[in-house]
């Protein structure tokens, strides 16, 4: 399994994010910039220039128009996919954490941080409502008052907002009424992730506290845990495999205060059904920032603290593995 490097970022990534085809992988880093790069080769089909602040999330709408990036420039922003041009600005009045368009693209969501004594905000704008672009008035803003959100993702239909939280909490904010439905208390340290399945009945949680978890997406019901000894980053479901890919490895600040294998930090491959782990592959030099499966489920990419993305294609034997039971 040769990776294709890419090289776009100077500082380290901090999110990837395949569009629906899978035929686009974007990158965002804490360097300012938005790449798009063609996934199947690795080459820079171009970038997004135009924010200030590091990068922290990216996201694609279903037919690959829009983009939307959140920074810590305090703004989100809003890009045409194939121009590059800057679509909308929307300030906010502290950095921009998780962002997110909606099963139809009509609808966006972010949310901001809890810093210099402003409230974690999540916010929702209708993109069918100019008005409200203009005037940076969202239809529905919900204060969170006690932790601020570290991860958010849309659940199914576009009905709710499923919200990973600094003390571990999950909560399920509907995008109509902004009140919570559910919430659920699995983990016990800060949330890094939440990636959904393909078919968005499930979601898997990456914490700080050494463990990633699946859940069902509209119950919060607790299905499946996957321990390791070290902080994961972020963790994706495999569209076809029962598989789940986990990044991870100490906060990038201890790195050179505690030992690993002579500095290599492995992409962990569990079996989702059994929770056992099957694989490791090895690559980065620092840890796993993000993961990612390509929607056809023959390949997946990851984004590390060096500030490399490496897109793996899988062997011909991982499609006939079988796990011995």
């Amino acid at each position: 399994m040769k990776p294709i490097l890419l090289q776009g970022h100077e500082r380290s990534i901090t999110q990837i994010k395949y569009n629906r085809e899978g035929d686009l992988l974007f990158s965002v880093a804490k360097d300012t910039v938005t790449n798009v790069w063609y996934s199947v080769n690795g080459e820079r089909l171009g970038t997004y220039n135009g924010h200030t602040g590091a990068v922290w999330c990216v996201d694609c709408d279903w037919d690959t128009k829009n983009v939307l990036t959140g920074s810590a420039d305090n703004s989100c922003r809003l890009w045409d996919c194939e121009t590059g041009k800057q679509l909308a600005l929307l300030n906010t009045s502290s950095a921009v954490r998780t962002c997110g368009f909606d099963f139809s693209g009509n609808i966006i969501m972010f949310s901001t941080d809890k810093q210099m004594g402003y409230q974690c905000y999540m916010n929702f704008f209708d993109l069918r409502d100019p008005q409200q672009i203009d005037d940076n008035q969202p239809y529905l803003s919900i204060p969170c008052n006690e932790h601020k959100i570290t991860s958010a993702v849309w659940g199914p239909l576009g009905e709710f907002v499923i919200a990973g939280h600094e003390n571990g909490e999950i909560n399920q904010f509907s995008s109509k009424s902004g009140e919570i439905l559910r919430k659920a208390k699995e983990h016990t340290k800060q949330i890094n992730d939440i990636q959904t399945s393909v078919n968005l009945t499930m979601f898997i949680s990456a914490s700080k506290d050494c463990t990633a978890k699946l859940f069902d997406s509209s119950s919060l019901d607790h299905i499946k845990t996957f321990k390791t000894e070290r902080p994961v980053n972020s963790a994706a479901i495999s569209p076809i495999m029962d598989h789940v890919v986990m990044g991870g490895g100490q906060e990038a600040m201890e790195v050179t205060t505690t030992s690993t294998r002579i500095g290599k930090f492995e992409a962990r491959f569990f079996h989702a059904a059994y929770e056992e782990e099957f694989g490791r592959v090895k690559g980065h030099f620092g840890p796993i920032n993000c993961v990612a499966f390509h929607p056809d489920g023959k390949s997946y990419s990851s984004g590390g603290e060096d500030g490399y993305v490496r897109i793996h294609y899988f062997d011909p034997q991982y499609f006939d593995f079988e796990l011995e039971a």
